[in-house]
């Protein structure tokens, strides 16, 4: 069995670290993610640079280039990866956002607060005084605590992230 080594010296046990993207992937695609793009996503995050060609893709996930294809592009669309252009040729690698999570819930809080307007306006369209208008009506509130919420668990994550890198060896 052979190890990939890092730029650190230390050696990922590649069996061990497949098994790691197919379980990452099995967990994504039960929370609802398609299958293909759960499993490109996982060998990204787990590979050492985060970025990836499709035929380096298609040959540690064993699928076809159309698989590979048909991911990048739902990964792409949820502005969950970004494409780039292999310095002196024609091929592209695969590279996940730096930041991922904080975009990705950034994005989802613009989500909510329209999911949230649009709540609003059903309550009012189905009334305040029908089982109907006050169940959405909850359903808005839920939304706008919701957003609140968000707003500052992303920034607690910044404020810990930043005191993360002042405690951190300068590489």
């Amino acid at each position: 069995m052979s190890g990939m080594s890092t730029p650190e010296g230390t050696e990922v046990d590649d069996a061990a670290a497949s098994r790691f993207v197919e379980r990452l992937a099995a967990e994504m695609t039960e929370a609802g993610m398609q299958r293909m793009a759960a499993r490109v996503f996982a060998a990204l995050l787990a590979s050492e640079t985060a970025s990836m060609t499709s035929a380096e893709l298609a040959e540690q996930l064993k699928i076809s280039p159309a698989a590979v294809s048909g991911a990048i592009r739902y990964l792409s669309q949820v502005s969950m990866i970004s494409r780039e252009r292999d310095p002196g040729t024609r091929r592209e690698r695969y590279v996940l956002h730096n930041e991922l999570w904080y975009e990705t819930f950034t994005r989802r809080d613009q989500v909510l607060t329209r999911w949230e307007k649009v709540l609003r306006d059903g309550a009012e369209t189905l009334g305040p005084d029908t089982a109907a208008g006050r169940r959405t009506a909850e359903t808005a509130d839920f939304f706008a605590f919701l957003q609140t919420e968000m707003l500052g668990i992303m920034d607690r994550w910044r404020v810990h992230k930043e005191a993360q890198g002042a405690g951190a060896p300068a590489s």
